[in-house]
């Protein structure tokens, strides 16, 4: 398969990309390059080769999720910008 003119145009259009004129000709060089690799793969003989699920055998070791006091309100608080009591000070982000 090769890409053509129209074909491009289409797929920026569907992409929402903008093109530039002087842009297109290196594009559809590459797109038909990127082609012509893929194409490549398919000469390649896999039927003894077993689908690929995972690229590594290691699996997440998740801890328990369990609520604990690691800080102090003080240490939490301790490099606070600004502070008032307990609490800290940030900024009003939403509007009346």
């Amino acid at each position: 398969m090769k890409i053509d003119h129209q074909l491009l145009e289409k797929t920026a259009q569907l992409a929402r990309l903008e093109l530039k004129d002087e842009d297109i000709p290196q594009l559809l060089e590459s797109m038909n390059q990127i082609l012509d690799w893929v194409e490549k793969l398919h000469e390649l003989d896999t039927t003894e080769v077993e689908p690929l699920l995972h690229l590594i055998d290691e699996t997440n070791t998740v801890r328990p999720d369990t609520a604990q006091n690691l800080l102090t309100r003080e240490e939490g608080l301790a490099n606070a910008p600004q502070k008032k009591g307990e609490f800290f000070v940030v900024p009003k982000v939403i509007e009346n």
